[in-house]
């Protein structure tokens, strides 16, 4: 057990890690697409890696939902039907409506602080059209609102959700929100942080899942959460 006040070694990020963490970046971005079947001997050319860390690698993604075994085939980017955008959006509902409260509690001056900055990136991306560039910065606002709330469970769940979400608007890019209409929404997001007023913070959480859910799915909604 590490003792108080003293220092010990930084343990270092294994190999597995972060090979996981380009294949999370390549499903994210559409490198490798839904569907595509992930070969040992390519991957582990490619990454200049052995196939020991590569598959436990793969493995990491399997259990996050990311990839999916079939016997006697190999592992495939997993595809994701209505029902799985559906499911997506309402964990992260689950998610982020916690992380809110949560932030709302505690953590409000901190979460404006590093989300104002966000918006802004978010705001240039959407005066040029680039919508690379608005997923990016659309991602990163989720990402450190639910960091904002202090609990690394939260954000170990928001991580892959993220990714799954990235993987959903880089096929379906033409479901993608005009730029205004989605600086808008998280400008009254932040608005709600800043003025502390949570039951509108809750609803605009909601409003902006469930309105991606019905873009995405051409109009289906989710359950209630």
């Amino acid at each position: 057990m590490p003792v108080h006040g003293h220092l010990t070694p930084v343990p270092r990020r294994s190999t597995a890690e972060l090979i996981a963490e380009q294949l999370r970046s390549a499903i994210m971005y559409g490198s490798l697409a839904p569907g595509d079947q992930l070969g040992e001997a390519d991957l582990a050319g490619r990454l200049g890696v052995s196939r020991g860390p590569l598959r436990e690698a793969m493995q990491r993604l399997v259990q996050e939902g990311l990839l999916r075994s079939e016997r006697h085939r190999g592992l495939f980017v997993r595809e994701l039907t209505p029902d799985d955008v559906r499911d997506i959006y309402v964990a992260r509902l689950a998610v982020e409506r916690t992380a809110c409260a949560l932030v709302m509690r505690g953590n409000r001056g901190e979460a404006v602080a590093r989300l104002t900055p966000v918006v802004q990136h978010l705001a240039v991306a959407a005066a040029g059209g680039d919508r690379g560039a608005m997923s990016d910065a659309d991602q990163e606002f989720h990402r450190t609102l639910v960091s904002c709330s202090g609990n690394g469970r939260l954000e170990r769940m928001a991580q892959t959700l993220l990714v799954e979400t990235r993987m959903c608007l880089t096929v379906m890019q033409k479901v993608y929100p005009e730029p205004a209409e989605l600086l808008e929404e998280h400008r009254r997001i932040l608005d709600a942080i800043a003025d502390g007023a949570e039951e509108r913070l809750l609803a605009l959480i909601e409003a902006h899942m469930t309105d991606a859910v019905a873009r995405i799915n051409g109009g289906a909604q989710p359950p209630a959460p």
